[in-house]
């Protein structure tokens, strides 16, 4: 298994001898296949090709948690943008609440304000929830903060807001489409957390292939998430899979030890 990293809100990000693998599944054959490769966690969601990723049923969660592997629950109403009606963020925190409750290790969300960058007041509302369901509850910001970094946010001062929201790890391909276009700005993020967000891990997360596993950590990224769902060829081009490759899962697994990719 990846090796251990300190996390905590208010802990400064420890050193990573050996970043995290982070697999996104839908199911407990998911969670089965990412504890087989020796994945740190899984993101478990819903619909994830047809909505990039929607809160799965509390059965689900339920059924996923019980096999072992850390599960952190993505927590998402519906598709679309991120910014939040009362409503919506009411059901937010008790969807936090409820995944915790059932035995997820942790939560990703993702709220931007007015603005078009991370919402503090609405995050500090959704991690105190987390954190009164359980105290050691890990939460991930999703890829709304690229979501934010194309709108023109300053990387450093979204950074300094998940900080001050207490969010534990920021998903993020650079703020592009995907993580090779976005790798530059990935290595950017790695740096202005050193002083911006010290205890936020940067996980690198879009479009992640086995080939670019190298330099994401030669980026120095804490971690590496992927569906390990490979391409094929479909009415409008290439596309993704629905299921998880266990052979792709195994070699992305193999790709973050020291020493890169296998032969």
């Amino acid at each position: 298994m990846a090796g251990a990293l300190s996390t905590g809100q208010g802990s400064p990000v420890a050193a990573v001898s050996r970043p995290q693998l982070e697999l996104a599944v839908e199911n407990a054959d998911g969670v089965r296949l990412a504890a087989a490769v020796g994945a740190a966690r899984v993101e478990l969601c819903a619909a994830l090709a047809q909505t990039e990723g929607i809160t799965p049923s509390i059965g689900m969660v339920e059924h996923a948690c019980r096999i072992g592997l850390p599960v952190h629950v993505l927590v998402r109403p519906r598709p679309g943008n991120f910014t939040y009606s009362s409503g919506e963020l009411d059901v937010i925190e008790r969807d936090v609440a409820a995944a915790l409750a059932a035995g997820a290790a942790g939560v990703v969300i993702g709220v931007l304000g007015s603005d078009g960058g991370p919402d503090v007041p609405a995050l500090r509302l959704i991690v105190a929830a987390a954190r009164r369901s359980n105290p050691s509850a890990e939460i991930t910001f999703h890829r709304a903060f690229d979501a934010a970094l194309a709108a023109g946010t300053d990387p450093a001062d979204a950074l300094s807001r998940l900080q001050q929201a207490g969010v534990d790890r920021v998903l993020t391909s650079g703020g592009s489409p995907d993580c090779s276009a976005g790798l530059s700005m990935l290595g950017r993020l790695v740096e202005l957390g050193r002083t911006h967000a010290p205890s936020v891990q940067i996980m690198a997360g879009g479009g992640v292939t086995l080939e670019l596993v190298p330099s994401l950590l030669g980026a120095g990224v804490h971690a590496v998430h992927a569906s390990a769902r490979p391409r094929r060829a479909g009415s409008s081009g290439m596309d993704r899979a629905d299921a998880a490759d266990p052979g792709l899962a195994a070699r992305l697994a193999a790709a973050m030890t020291i020493g890169g990719l296998e032969p």
